[in-house]
């Protein structure tokens, strides 16, 4: 089978006291005066301090909203309260109780900084963002790495929002980009009473790890015939180069101090990162970049190696680069599924193997692939969506092998975005469904006026420069050996 992958602050002490119901969660109307509402008389940080677990990291200023870097005590294993804790870090963008709210996720650790992801912005409300498990800060101490699932994910995040739902009483969208849009869906299978909705964006859906000719199918059909040529041709004189090639990437690796261990060795990552870069290409560019590629052939060998770090991030393929990667393989290795690609255009060219999930975790820590995990996902999607949207790129090859929906889902939508990469959004939809996933998330969330026209729905809060800096932003750096 070939297998080439895609590939701080301190702890406050806690807050605030309240006191506990029987069950031992906090009621915040116990710290609220009698005739006074939580939201006139209670401070929003006394309230979410006063969650059993919640501890303060910081909060930062903002005019409009009341921004919390937090960390909340969760079980290393939910099936096992035994078997202890750790402090899982997340953010709270506050907005107001009476508005609607948006749990998101990344997938991999938290994006520490001020940002709103759309659907916050379409509906105006709070957002909550979680890291995930055993990535960053939010790694168990000695942990079993049998408790890194999907499932035990998804419980992290249920077992955050039963509480939250406590303090933030109105509806829920749930949102990721990327494998956070992944986790989304995970959360949505494992929890489906939770959320009142879902978008997920560009989230590939592995389904059959041993069958990727979804991937080979899109590489010969995406954009034009002469770019996908002009890409071949720079993957093959990349090969045929390869001595003034890696003369230059070793010239940066000393001037940088980077290393290759990782990989095996520089030849190995610079081989890996020359089979991907269609993949990387597409990933991040646009079909109108192609006339900034040079043309292979007749390119001098600076020309070349430019062209190929200008699509491809060494610093990324490093140790330093690749050194908190390891939770995402050990999941692409055992639940998640990794894409294969078949080059035939450059048999004879390469050297190595490709690397694998394998590669990228230590090896004393167990890794088996379990084939059913992405079935069942896949199962329930088509059988069970309810007010799920679904957003891809058109030039994204995640979205090769997309989720897609059933006879028998409820309100739920698979939506493409033309001329747009892994970093789409709903902005760039063509109008007509622009607005219609505007207008279905906004009514999902309980902000809808009855009968409004669908085909006039518009975010409901304005672009903030300084909150909105989504695209990129929300995920994981772009090599494929990244995942998505």
């Amino acid at each position: 089978m070939r297998r080439a992958l895609t590939g701080l602050l301190s702890l406050a002490v806690l807050l605030g006291t309240a006191t506990a119901t029987a069950t031992g969660a906090i009621s915040p109307e116990s710290l609220t005066p009698p005739g006074m509402s939580t939201a006139q008389q209670t401070d929003i940080k006394d309230l979410i301090l006063a969650i059993p677990g919640m501890r303060l990291i910081k909060e930062t200023p903002h005019p409009d909203y009341r921004f919390f870097t937090l960390s909340y005590r969760q079980p290393i294993d939910h099936r096992d309260p035994s078997k202890g804790t750790f402090q899982q870090r997340l953010t709270l963008l506050h907005r107001d109780t009476a508005r609607p709210s948006v749990f998101h996720t990344s997938g991999y650790s938290l994006y520490p900084s001020l940002m709103r992801t759309e659907p916050a912005q379409i509906i105006d409300g709070n957002e909550v963002s979680l890291e995930h498990r055993f990535f960053s800060q939010s790694r168990p101490e000695r942990g079993d790495w049998t408790t890194m699932t999907i499932r035990q994910a998804a419980d992290d995040q249920h077992r955050l929002f039963t509480e939250l739902k406590k303090i933030y009483t109105k509806k829920w969208i749930s949102t990721g980009s990327s494998k956070g849009g992944m986790t989304a869906v995970f959360y949505e299978r494992f929890h489906p009473k939770d959320m009142d909705g879902v978008v997920a964006y560009a989230s590939p859906n592995d389904v059959d790890d041993t069958e990727d000719s979804a991937y080979d199918r899109f590489f010969n059909s995406i954009g034009t015939p002469e770019c996908r040529d002009k890409l071949k041709s720079l993957q093959q004189e990349a090969l045929v180069r390869r001595v003034p090639m890696e003369r230059r990437l070793d010239d940066w690796a000393v001037a940088n101090r980077a290393s290759f261990k990782t990989l095996g060795s520089l030849s190995e990552a610079y081989e890996a990162a020359v089979r991907d870069l269609a993949w990387n290409y597409w990933q991040s560019g646009a079909r109108d970049n192609c006339a900034s590629v040079p043309d292979p052939t007749t390119a001098s060998d600076q020309d070349l190696y430019d062209a190929i770090s200008w699509i491809t991030q060494f610093s990324s393929l490093s140790d330093r680069g690749l050194k908190d990667t390891s939770p995402y393989y050990y999941q692409a290795g055992t639940e998640l599924g990794s894409p294969a690609l078949d080059l035939p255009h450059l048999k004879g060219l390469t050297r190595f193997a490709p690397p694998s999930p394998r590669t990228f975790v230590p090896r004393h820590i167990p890794m088996a692939f379990k084939p059913g995990v992405m079935k069942d996902i896949d199962r329930w999607v088509r059988n069970h969506a309810r007010r799920m949207l679904f957003v891809n790129g058109e030039f994204d090859p995640w979205s090769a092998e997309p989720f897609r929906l059933g006879e028998d889902t409820e309100d739920s939508y698979v939506l493409t975005a033309p001329g747009t990469n892994h970093y789409t959004e709903i902005a760039s939809l063509k109008a007509r469904d622009k607005a219609l996933a505007t207008a279905r998330i906004q009514e999902w969330a309980g902000v809808a006026p009855v009968g409004e026209d669908p085909s006039e729905a518009e975010a409901l809060a304005p672009y903030d420069a300084t909150l909105d800096r989504r695209a990129r932003d929300q995920r994981h750096p772009g090599l494929r050996l990244l995942g998505p």
